[in-house]
């Protein structure tokens, strides 16, 4: 942990670990012909590894083999806290049969319609968090700030 009078509390792996075993979704980020893309994804962590469902396309062909991250983030003690997650690693299709048959019972479901019949893995190489109170910023800057963008 960070100083006491600074905002941010850098967190230990396996806090950051925890958050994300409660984490809705997180959002993948890996580049795609040179260029960034983020996507949103529900996942689960498995055996200190990040598992996630997708279907044949973008996703799945750049993120193969591929140096990656994934972020996710929240609120902690009602709101007064924020949290983030950042995982980077390498992803690849789960393709030895044993292991697929083990996540295929993890609880994993798509929320898009559509076959989401590839199962990847990410496996880190680096995991970092913090947590920070978030400023309270007034109605009117709110406000202003809407107008000026």
């Amino acid at each position: 942990m960070e100083a006491e009078n600074t905002p941010t509390e850098i967190l230990p792996a396996h806090e950051c670990w925890q958050l994300l075993r409660n984490a809705p979704f997180g959002r993948l980020a890996l580049c795609i012909q040179g260029v960034p893309g983020i996507f949103p994804v529900n996942f689960v962590v498995e055996h200190g590894t990040i598992v996630f469902r997708t279907s044949e396309g973008t996703k799945s062909r750049f993120s193969e083999k591929a140096s990656v991250a994934l972020e996710a983030d929240g609120f902690l003690d009602d709101g007064a806290r924020v949290w983030s997650v950042i995982v980077h690693g390498q992803a690849a299709t789960i393709s030895r049969t044993s292991e697929l048959m083990d996540t295929v019972t993890l609880p994993l479901h798509p929320w898009e319609m559509g076959r989401k019949d590839r199962f990847m893995r990410l496996v880190p190489e680096t995991i970092t968090g913090r947590s920070f109170a978030p400023q309270r910023v007034s109605a009117h800057s709110r406000t202003a700030r809407a107008h000026d963008e």
